[in-house]
């Protein structure tokens, strides 16, 4: 039984800890976010929102299965009740001055990560705005607008879905990319390499990440763009702040899809949105229903 409490103990605390590094992250995600910009403000609370239910969600799911673990233990409302009311400002009764000169060493330490952190993070702010104000005059030279698309490890994909006329899921796009490169390992196999490394994968390698396509929400890269535009016979424009566009797939001869790669956003790397005709009675060219 007191096994069972000490676990229970250490889960909850890892609980309210999660809770907290998350609450400091969603504050780094507003921060990147102009309070003026209502759209992608109400994006970000939908982001919010959904990561918050997760947590809710994943702590919810981790309690039941200890209560499944130990059905005769009804001490989870009386250790959570102790925890809440632990009063953390208690110091120990004596600290040496040796102990009170390291305290204030870390404390220090840690002002300066925060100013650091505050920095770094002002700076990201400043690369997304001028990222920003570059991709719009970019795509209004073309009578085009930014179409946001939700980042979940599916933006590529969804970005491909929201511009072609005809249903398809997001899940069938994966699949049909695997399965082409899959068949036709030996033309993409000389660009697949370790991310970390730079060296060379091999084939099971290769079939893994196939795998993972389909499997995953894993990000999606110029070889499943590459993919993507043999399987949909069009070719798939990309369009990026400080770099001329990529076009993939220029052997077939149709209006290309458009995506716009965004290297800074959601305080978490690159991420890929759709676009939309500015004049909203334009009228593009039809793609061939494939599926």
């Amino acid at each position: 039984m007191e096994d069972s409490q000490s676990e229970l103990r250490r889960m909850i605390q890892r609980h309210n800890r999660e809770k907290t590094e998350l609450q400091t992250h969603i504050q780094g995600m507003k921060s990147l976010v102009p309070k003026d910009d209502k759209k992608r403000r109400e994006q970000l609370l939908l982001d919010v929102a959904r990561l918050e239910a997760e947590m809710e969600k994943k702590h919810q799911q981790e309690l039941e299965k200890f209560q499944e673990s130990f059905p005769h233990n009804n001490n989870l409302d009386s250790v959570t009740e102790d925890l809440a009311g632990m009063d953390l400002k208690n110091k120990p009764p004596h600290l040496s001055r040796a102990q009170r000169r390291c305290e204030r060493k870390l404390a220090l330490k840690r002002e300066k990560q925060e100013r650091v952190a505050k920095a770094g993070m002002e700076r990201l702010a400043s690369f997304c705005h001028d990222e920003e104000m570059k991709l719009s005059a970019i795509l209004r030279a073309k009578n085009l607008e930014m179409q946001d698309i939700p980042a979940d490890g599916h933006c590529m994909y969804r970005a491909i879905q929201d511009q072609l006329v005809f249903s398809v899921t997001v899940e069938s796009l994966r699949r049909r990319t695997a399965e082409y490169m899959r068949k036709h390992v030996d033309d993409f196999l000389p660009f697949f390499s370790n991310p970390e490394t730079g060296d060379a994968s091999s084939r099971d390698d290769f079939l893994s990440y196939c795998d993972d396509i389909v499997l995953s929400a894993s990000w999606g890269s110029q070889l499943e763009l590459r993919a993507l535009s043999h399987v949909l016979q069009t070719p798939i424009e990309v369009i990026q702040a400080n770099s001329p566009a990529i076009v993939i797939g220029e052997e077939y001869n149709k209006k290309p899809l458009t995506l716009v790669y965004k290297r800074y956003s959601y305080s978490c790397g690159g991420h890929y949105n759709s676009v939309k005709p500015l004049d909203a009675g334009s009228v593009g060219s039809v793609a061939p229903r494939l599926f």
